[in-house]
């Protein structure tokens, strides 16, 4: 609106409400931009702190599986040299004493028992221990219950060890076959 007498505008107040508000929109929206950037700041944050985590994770995952490859690496071969510790062991235990008495075998005797000393030497270096189990109750974690025998044992109890188990450190390498004692 002018002023007919000297063409000057007249404020009656719309333009200053009108320049108000404008400068009130960009304010507005420059805060609701801050505000959806630092939502997108700490979505990516902690996206972040989540694949440092993963990683982590997969770190020591693969420090345990390396570590599990150097401990256990050798298991077949001691599942396959236990065979041979079951033979030396199952030669000494037919020799009668009449044989440990001749002469003419002692030699071959004490080499046998030499050999397996010394095989059950390196099986304790290695980790390999050999698994309990006459008089014990049953573990079906460690002992492969063969067979039943009657007993005056308590039912379940090992009376009977067939076949020796072993353990390669924490780890099951053979379980133990053996005879348990049968109810009645």
């Amino acid at each position: 609106m002018t002023n007919i007498e000297n063409d000057t505008p007249v404020d009656n107040g719309e333009k200053i409400e009108t320049e108000a508000a404008e400068a009130a929109a960009p304010a507005e929206d420059a805060n609701e931009e801050l505000a959806q950037l630092a939502e997108q700041v700490a979505a990516l944050q902690q996206d972040l702190l989540y694949a440092r985590a993963e990683t982590q994770n997969v770190t020591r995952r693969k420090d345990k599986e390396i570590a599990d490859a150097h401990a256990y690496a050798a298991t077949k071969f001691a599942r396959d040299i236990l065979s041979v510790a079951d033979n030396l062991g199952r030669a000494l235990a037919a020799l009668s004493e009449e044989q440990r008495a001749d002469e003419a075998i002692k030699p071959l005797i004490t080499g046998l028992e030499a050999t397996e000393r010394e095989l059950l030497s390196v099986f304790e270096r290695n980790g390999i221990t050999r698994i309990a189990a006459i008089g014990l109750p049953l573990d079906p974690n460690q002992h492969q219950a063969m067979l039943e025998i009657p007993s005056d044992k308590t039912p379940g109890t090992i009376v009977q060890e067939m076949q020796a188990g072993y353990m390669l450190k924490d780890r099951l390498l053979r379980p133990a076959m053996v005879g348990v004692a049968k109810a009645g």
